[in-house]
């Protein structure tokens, strides 16, 4: 059996980055969120005040097997991130390291006086799901485990055809008058912004359109929010990972798409459109957009992430649970 050494205290983000992005690739669970260049952007975002308390297990040949990506506030610890920018979250542990790392885990922040455990955005299929509450119970842990929220998806098919052929048949006629109602009018096009330079001379465009096209996405994107996305799609875009498509019609932006492209899927984070534009079903055509591209371009998978808009379910999404998980120490078991 493999050994494995004490867990090493994870300070900073630079001080394992080549590792963690390789230990991605070996781990059940994987996505752009617990990457170490998405952690960073939040934690240098949203921070409030926490401290970084996370840790990393390597085996005995220095290969790293595991990380805890945490903070602490006091004797509060959770994962970096929050469910505001964050769509999953998650430990990352290569296959075979559970047995090890889960243990570890509670010991660990218990020695270093932990009485909570908050952790968010926990897909339905993660290890720590199925192995982490009924573990923390059996060493004396208050568990509470909830649903937090739905992130539809959709195994895309081979082609286009038999993409619309797997919707309901309204949603498939409702979605080809759509598109014929778009070409008939004309002067329209679509197109996908991915340089660095080229996304970051576009962001205001796609901040207007988000801004006009509700006014829950306004009140959302306050001045800090508004600064992480324009570092973020900088970061993701000199990473290779941003897709941010635009809609125009007669010459004018009417829709954008703001999407990442990660591990064979397509994230569709966010989005905007300008509500004159609403009788075209501008936002809804250009997701169906970016979605075919998606398709065509060989992706597994199209994830519209958090979030039961009605929308992704007459695009063919389909829910996947998203779980919170709280662990607290109560009484003498918190003082020991």
């Amino acid at each position: 059996m493999t050994a494995f050494e004490a867990p090493t205290p994870l300070a900073s983000f630079d001080q394992i980055r080549s590792q963690w992005q390789e230990l991605l690739g070996r781990s059940s669970v994987n996505n752009l969120y617990i990457t170490p260049v998405w952690q960073e952007l939040w934690w240098n975002a949203f921070q409030d005040g926490r401290s970084l308390a996370g840790f990393y297990l390597t085996d005995d040949a220095g290969e790293v097997t595991a990380i805890a990506s945490l903070s602490r506030a006091e004797d509060h610890y959770s994962l970096l991130g929050n469910s505001d920018t964050f769509d999953y979250n998650d430990f990352i542990v290569a296959a075979g390291a559970e047995e090890i790392f889960y243990p570890t885990l509670l010991d660990t922040i218990s020695a270093n006086g932990a009485t909570r455990l908050d952790l968010y955005s926990i897909s339905e299929e993660s290890p720590t799901l199925a192995i982490l509450p009924d573990l923390a119970r059996a060493n004396g842990y208050a568990v509470d485990v909830a649903e937090e929220d739905v992130a539809p998806r959709i195994e895309l098919a081979d082609t286009w055809d038999d993409y619309l052929a797997g919707l309901s048949k309204k949603d498939r006629h409702e979605l080809r008058r759509k598109l014929r109602r778009l070409d008939a009018q004309g002067n329209w096009r679509w197109y996908c912004v991915s340089d660095p330079g080229e996304a970051g001379e576009r962001m205001d465009t796609f901040v207007d359109l988000m801004r006009r096209s509700d006014p829950a996405k306004a009140e959302f994107l306050t001045e800090e929010r508004e600064a992480f996305f324009r570092r973020m799609v900088e970061a993701t875009a000199s990473e290779g990972m941003l897709r941010l498509f635009f809609m125009e019609m007669d010459e004018l932006p009417v829709a954008a798409s703001l999407c990442f492209d990660y591990d064979g899927v397509r994230m569709l984070y966010n989005s905007g459109h300008d509500p004159e534009y609403r009788y075209y079903s501008v936002g809804l055509l250009l997701h169906s957009l970016c979605l075919r591209d998606a398709l065509e371009s060989g992706y597994r998978y199209f994830d519209f992430l958090r979030g039961n808009e009605p929308y992704k379910y007459r695009l063919g999404g389909t829910d996947h649970q998203l779980y919170r998980i709280s662990l607290e120490r109560t009484g003498e078991d918190a003082a020991t």
